[in-house]
């Protein structure tokens, strides 16, 4: 079975690689960046990958997504210092096969990995709990955002006017306005100014790029 690890920390690569090496026939391989993991994603075809959702310059669910793009049959587990039931959701909702919370037990990412590797999807103890009680769990209004919705509230956060935005994806202006209204009343904000707010305190949880309208 071959493993990629995905995560910007070289010492938390090691300690993943010696933990999935246990598994009798595992090759592991690693990467650091998200064009690199790419790359080996093509190149090695990876029975699962292993991804962290904090990268280094870049966010887990983007590459989450973009690796689903090009394979949707690739099973993917998020290793995450993130324990919110709202990550393991919009992780799941973004084609992750499970996901494990690096507070778990370390054994628990060896029973994911055997899990999601015979077909099955995985969330740790402590989150399945969570999401089965309810306990904690506040539904994200970020999470009722369309595809396009999240790119345009994430370009919003990098300082692109609706020009610039209609633009990037070849549409109306006028589209792109009503959309900004649709984020306003989903959001419960009233202001551009408040959406753009909005977009930088959260930019590691909106979508990227890839949905149409």
């Amino acid at each position: 079975m071959k493993i990629l690890i995905v995560d910007d920390h070289a010492v938390v690569r090691e300690g993943i690689r010696r933990l999935l090496a246990t598994i009798p026939g595992t090759e592991v391989h690693e990467a650091a960046a998200p064009d690199e993991a790419l790359a080996l994603a093509r190149a090695l075809a990876p029975d699962i990958i292993v991804l962290d959702i904090n990268l280094d310059g870049s966010n887990g669910l983007e590459l989450l997504q973009r690796v689903k793009a090009e394979n949707a049959a690739q099973r993917v587990v998020m290793f995450t210092m993130h324990s919110e039931a709202s990550y393991a959701m919009r992780a799941l909702r973004a084609g992750a096969s499970g996901y494990v919370s690096k507070s778990a037990d370390a054994a628990e990412l060896v029973t994911a990995v055997k899990a999601i590797a015979s077909g099955d999807r995985y969330l740790d103890r402590a989150m399945a709990n969570e999401l089965a009680t309810g306990s904690g769990y506040v539904e994200d209004p970020l999470h009722r955002l369309s595809n396009r919705e999240g790119e345009i509230l994430r370009l919003l956060g990098e300082g692109k006017s609706l020009s610039e935005i209609a633009d990037t994806f070849g549409i109306a202006y006028k589209t792109v306005a009503n959309s900004c209204s649709r984020l306003k009343e989903k959001l419960g904000v009233e202001r551009t100014a408040d959406l753009i707010r909005l977009s930088v305190e959260n930019r590691m949880r909106i979508s990227a790029p890839g949905a149409r309208v």
